[in-house]
């Protein structure tokens, strides 16, 4: 038999349980920001220490012993809840706590906050994506209170069911990233060791690579390789894109190996003649030298006339030693990770320079062996990202339906008789 609801006179939170009524969040915590700053962390810590995230710093003070919910005050993701606790810790200065709690449970406020607040303030006059969380938005925040014994149960059940869930997501991703792993450790072996594994084998004098086919040879691809990149800006600015007209690709537009060019920049053709040395053609090769460094994009279609933007370079077989498919694997590969990963004094690279690509070496087979070293890796690396592409798929589906389980929980829907 279904429970008479009622309206709660709040559209997200839509018809409550009779006996439940809705009021606001001030009736029901204090709440405080924190005093300290980062530079006050202590990587030895006694204490936790939350700063607007997940993840949990150290400190040698605390400031508060005790239940809390804690939410960002600003910045990327603020008014996110992002920590229940209960015990000694100390917390930034944009940190709001939520603590001494009134004729609420503080687990049961702390799933109701989750993913609510965020519908407050889609459909409050504030926007959707906000810099900062102001107390009186916090303060008058609406919510469906039931009596104390009913919370109980709704968060012994939130918490048996959140767990479970949380568990089969983490077996998501952890396989996932075995996965990840997989791919990379089959395009270092083929490009590396071949296809079969029956060839003759000689050592490269390179740790990491070990031994490679005898009748490999190596590649440097400053003496092979077309490089390129856009020099300066020729005075172009970015009030000068327009919604059609030539093509000019961008790091942000790699995607998975490929370009994105739905989210391409357009420039005029005056624009586009000025740097011939970089227009693309089909079979090109890009990589990132800034930002994420070492992105890789494929030419595989060009819509139309296409050029590059700054912090990219374009590479193109001089000669036909190679095929620019191999060295787009190649350059996947974990050998030429550990390459860039390191510059010569030891010292993590935050970008990379034409001139230390160019004095990049491969190990090279021959053209019918890199062609269907190209194809092979092509069509399994195409399954791997497929596989995790159904993962990533379940993770966003189990994440849904959590947060569809909390709310249809928290406000009443979904009836908790026993845990």
């Amino acid at each position: 038999m279904s429970r008479a609801m009622k309206p709660s006179g709040i559209e997200w939170i839509g018809d409550i349980p009779e006996g439940w009524e809705v009021k606001r969040l001030r009736y029901f915590c204090k709440i405080l920001t924190g005093n300290k700053d980062t530079v006050n962390r202590e990587p030895r810590g006694l204490y936790p220490f939350y700063v607007r995230s997940p993840m949990v710093e150290r400190i040698n003070s605390y400031s508060y012993d005790g239940e809390a919910i804690l939410m960002a005050g600003d910045g990327v993701g603020a008014g996110r809840v992002f920590h229940y606790v209960n015990g000694k810790f100390d917390y930034h200065q944009r940190v709001y706590n939520l603590h001494k709690f009134n004729k609420i449970a503080a687990k049961f406020l702390f799933y109701y906050l989750q993913e609510n607040f965020k519908k407050e303030i889609d459909q409050s006059n504030a926007k959707s994506t906000v810099d900062s969380i102001r107390l009186p938005m916090l303060l008058n925040f609406p919510i469906a209170i039931c009596d104390l014994q009913v919370q109980e149960r709704i968060i012994d059940y939130l918490d048996e069911k959140c767990e479970l869930i949380d568990s089969a997501i983490e077996r998501q991703k952890t396989a996932i990233e075995k996965l990840k792993l997989y791919k990379q450790s089959v395009i270092t072996e083929a490009v590396t060791k071949g296809l079969d594994p029956t060839l003759s084998m000689k050592p490269s004098g390179i740790e990491w690579i070990g031994d490679i086919p005898k009748e490999w040879e190596y590649c440097r691809l400053r003496y092979n390789t077309y490089l390129k990149g856009r020099i300066g800006w020729q005075g172009l600015k970015a009030s000068e894109f327009i919604d059609e007209g030539p093509y000019l690709v961008t790091g942000t537009d790699f995607k998975d190996g490929n370009i994105n060019w739905s989210t391409c920049y357009h420039i005029s053709d005056e624009r586009y003649e000025e740097a011939p040395e970089i227009h693309l053609a089909l079979g090109d090769l890009l990589i990132t030298k800034d930002g994420t460094v070492g992105k890789l994009a494929y030419i595989s279609y060009l819509p139309d006339k296409t050029s590059l933007n700054s912090h990219l370079l374009l590479l193109r077989p001089k000669n036909s030693k190679f095929i620019n498919k191999f060295l787009f694997w190649v350059l996947s590969s974990e050998n030429f990770k550990i390459y860039i990963g390191l510059s010569q004094d030891g010292t993590i690279m935050e970008s990379l320079s034409q001139e230390k690509i160019s004095n990049f070496s491969f190990s090279l087979p021959p053209l019918p062996e890199q062609q269907a070293i190209a194809d092979y890796l092509d069509k399994k690396c195409a399954q791997i990202d497929q596989t995790i592409e159904l993962k990533e798929k379940l993770i966003e589906k189990l994440s849904d339906y959590k947060k569809s389980l909390i709310y249809e929980c928290v406000t009443g829907k979904r009836e908790v008789k026993t845990a």
